[in-house]
């Protein structure tokens, strides 16, 4: 399905609604990752290194994945992506028609039971 122009304008709104959840969480786990560091006292720090920077890395790769280069072309499946990766919720979708919403919806949960 391809999206019309306000409704790719509606779409840019949400992908930045949905970075910012992205990366929320995953500073989460880097958080985490580094009180574990600091409540385990260790002679040698390279594990602990390896792991936040693999956690971060691998975070890099998703995020350009889902968000860099992001072209109109994409935009509908990419709402499915984040809707099946539960970023985002229906909620989030209101400003579109009922028939775009429904479809979004429905598409995530195929999605969801392919996987």
């Amino acid at each position: 399905m391809e999206l019309t122009k306000a409704e790719n304008r509606i779409a840019r709104n949400i992908f930045a609604v949905a970075l910012q959840r992205e990366l929320a969480k995953e500073m989460e786990v880097f958080n985490q990752i580094l009180q574990k560091w600091k409540s385990e006292p260790q002679t040698d720090h390279r594990d602990s290194y390896y792991e936040l920077f693999t956690a971060v890395k691998d975070f890099d790769k998703h995020i350009a994945r889902r968000y860099d280069g992001l072209k109109n072309s994409w935009f509908y499946g990419t709402l499915i992506g984040l809707l099946a990766d539960e970023i985002i919720n229906e909620k989030d979708l209101t400003e579109y028609s009922e028939e775009t919403r429904s479809q979004l919806i429905n598409g995530a949960k195929r999605r969801n039971e392919n996987d």
